[in-house]
């Protein structure tokens, strides 16, 4: 395993050629028992196996992923971070990540190249500028950062951006503390970190069954054979309606297919994120100088990984028309994702009818900016055996009782 990352054995590693550095993380054969299994080997379950052995008074756990670690949407997002919910249950939820992202490299001993570039949602009409008001003013009044930029502070803030097209810019909400981080860094460095406190990290390892006895988890049955546990987290995003049923109950979800692009590299000329509701869609400049594109969820209910031709048509028309200067630009590669989204774009933690199994999932398009939070949320409530009260909003109980947390509606935020 590979110890401290520091920059003098950065410095050090560089004169003996980089043959020092060993594996990041364990391979790990399945056990027989464990305390806690973890299936899900994404950012959200790893942070969660990697919080209840840090903070919580747990003993053996294991982690689960059917393919390799970070392969499913924690590799298939634009990876913007961001905390502008308008309910106040969304943004306690949210900024709980937010907080922990600004320290997450440091505590992780990895660098998740977290930029908090800000993120700017622009308005272009006398709605959008009613619904984003309204929702810059609530952020505020909870204590969470939020300003309203009028059209000549945008242009400042965003050069590139044309104020008077088809989409003409009256405003946006910046949150300063927003940004971006490296979607493939927070699986290894969680990984990394866990797999060095003890959890035992099983790839290509997938659940095809659940040992459930008088209406309680007691076991997994797996493609490596049969293994005991005495509490079980579902962290599976797209694959969470599949194994419930396995398990013997429903979830209250759609899926479907979410897409993105990325340009051809060139030099910095976007410094912020910038998305747009009306149009439905954002774009984004990486480390690299690649410009991120992704818009919304394509219509059909589908666990496909690939979309159609309609998405990329009518979200790169409405980006150019935002970003002129791009017209030209070329695509290097498109990817697509299969997301979990329920009825209220809000996602779902909590307990299911099979006694100790607890899930987490139904974060849509949005889930890649809670993924400290959503760990470390979800960890605390596996080992105390109830939800804390950050995440109790959010149990599946809400749609029988009608408590719902609607940010889809209430936001007109792009999940």
């Amino acid at each position: 395993m590979s110890g401290h990352f520091s920059g003098l054995r950065l410095a050090y590693e560089s004169l003996r050629g980089h043959t020092g550095w060993g594996r990041q993380w364990g391979s790990s054969e399945l056990g027989d028992e464990y305390d806690v299994v973890i299936v899900g080997g994404g950012g959200h379950g790893l942070a969660t196996a990697y919080y209840l052995a840090s903070e919580c008074d747990v003993g053996r756990i294991a982690v689960l992923e059917k393919g390799w670690l970070g392969g499913g949407n924690t590799a298939r997002n634009t990876t913007i971070v961001r905390s502008n919910y308008l309910w106040d249950k969304s943004l306690a939820l949210y900024d709980h990540a937010v907080k922990m992202w600004e320290g997450l490299s440091r505590e992780l001993n990895y660098n998740v190249m977290f930029s908090q570039r800000g993120v700017l949602h622009v308005a272009h009409d006398e709605g959008d500028i009613r619904l984003s008001r309204r929702r810059c003013n609530s952020i505020r009044a909870a204590g969470v950062d939020s300003e309203w930029l009028s059209p000549e502070e945008v242009k400042e803030l965003v050069p590139i951006i044309n104020l008077h097209g088809r989409f003409p810019i009256m405003g946006g909400v910046f949150q300063p503390r927003g940004g971006v981080a490296r979607h493939d860094a927070v699986a290894w460095g969680y990984a990394r970190a866990a797999s060095g406190l003890g959890v035992d990290i099983i790839e290509n390892c997938e659940v095809t069954g659940f040992d459930v006895k008088r209406g309680k988890v007691v076991g997994l049955e797996t493609s490596r054979g049969k293994v005991k546990a005495k509490k079980v987290g579902l962290v599976v995003a797209g694959h969470s309606s599949r194994l419930a049923e396995l398990a013997g109950f429903r979830l209250p979800l759609m899926m479907n297919t979410l897409q993105a692009l990325v340009s051809e590299p060139v030099k910095p000329m976007l410094s912020t994120v910038v998305m747009s509701n009306g149009v439905h869609g954002y774009m984004s400049q990486s480390d690299k100088g690649e410009l991120v594109i992704g818009g919304g969820t394509d219509l059909p209910v589908s666990y496909s990984r690939r979309g159609g031709e309609g998405w990329f048509s009518s979200t790169t028309a409405s980006i150019v028309e935002l970003f002129p200067c791009i017209r030209r630009m070329r695509v290097l590669r498109m990817w697509g994702g299969t997301v979990d989204v329920t009825k209220d774009r809000s996602p779902i933690l909590g307990k299911t009818p099979v006694e100790n199994l607890y899930v987490n999932c139904g974060w849509g398009t949005g889930g890649f900016k809670a993924t400290p939070g959503s760990g470390h949320l979800f960890a605390h409530s596996i080992s105390r055996g109830e939800m804390v009260e950050k995440a109790a909003p959010f149990g599946m109980e809400r749609f029988r009782e009608g408590c719902l947390v609607d940010e889809g509606a209430a936001s007109g935020v792009a999940h």
